[in-house]
């Protein structure tokens, strides 16, 4: 992401659409104030609700204020796989307070990264990650939340302890970047897909043959604002109202009515999260 590159115009309104993940913390929200702002922005485009997600513990925090502070967003939290090493008894207890709190729909974003150890300095072990996000599962089965996966390089490591432990009821991959083959596999196990702005990449090619794979039950869209902006833009600062032209490149790649797929990715997301008693 280039912060030397505007923003993206606003897309035509895809009505309705819930943002599945974003990070209103890394999008420059920092009160309920600039908090509105953005989701006022993805509202005027039909992404009417969000989850803004935590990566770290002060992440966290504000994510549960994000939520409280605007009936629109909604929250997740956990400590990020590369930073699991961190997570001591004091770290562990804050993060369950928090994940307690009915604006809470998930625990996330945990899981595996294996790309960075080695590359970034004071990044969490493997080892470390297999126990952090062990404990992020049993957290998530504790509370009858959500469990929500980030994965990078660990396709097979993940799928492995998900069994090991015994999943929850609801595991989410977000942004998911897999293969038609880890498709299958996730929609086999019963696991929810979150397809970001990585599918409308003309170079993800084993990404976009697996997009169409996925049953609209078990299928959600986000943006991982500010991360991931879709095409044409990619490399420019993302945000919530840039996800209408995910939809758009998802639907043509399913061969979907992209007002239709909106409706499916929203009627899903709110199972997923139980959102719809929250209307």
């Amino acid at each position: 992401m280039s912060k030397d590159r505007p923003a993206p115009d606003l897309p035509e309104p895809l009505f309705p659409l819930i943002d599945a993940h974003t990070h209103l913390d890394a999008c420059g929200a920092t009160d309920a104030a600039s908090v509105r702002a953005i989701v006022d922005r993805a509202a005027s485009v039909g992404v009417e609700r969000v989850v803004t997600v935590a990566d770290d513990l002060d992440a966290a925090r504000f994510a549960v204020d994000a939520a409280n502070w605007d009936d629109r967003v909604f929250a997740a939290v956990a400590i990020h796989p590369t930073r699991a090493n961190v997570l001591d008894d004091a770290t562990k207890a804050e993060i369950e307070r928090l994940a307690s709190d009915p604006r809470v729909v998930a625990v996330g974003e945990t899981g595996l990264d294996l790309y960075w150890p080695g590359k970034l300095d004071g990044c969490a072990t493997p080892e470390e990650q297999e126990r952090g996000f062990r404990w992020h599962i049993d957290l998530a089965k504790r509370l009858g939340k959500p469990l929500m996966i980030h994965n990078r390089d660990a396709d097979t490591e993940l799928l492995r302890i998900l069994h090991d432990a015994g999943a929850p009821e609801t595991v989410i991959f977000h942004c998911f970047s897999s293969d038609a083959t880890m498709a299958r596999a996730c929609v086999d196990a019963g696991y929810v897909l979150s397809f970001s702005g990585t599918v409308s990449f003309k170079n993800a090619k084993a990404l976009r043959e697996a997009a169409p794979l996925v049953p609209s039950g078990q299928l959600i869209v986000e943006t991982d604002a500010p991360f991931l902006t879709p095409h044409p833009y990619r490399g420019a600062p993302n945000e919530s109202y840039c996800l209408p032209y995910t939809v758009r490149a998802l639907a043509e790649l399913r061969g979907e009515d992209p007002a239709a797929l909106a409706k499916t990715s929203t009627a899903t997301a709110e199972r997923v999260y139980g959102l719809a008693a929250r209307v």
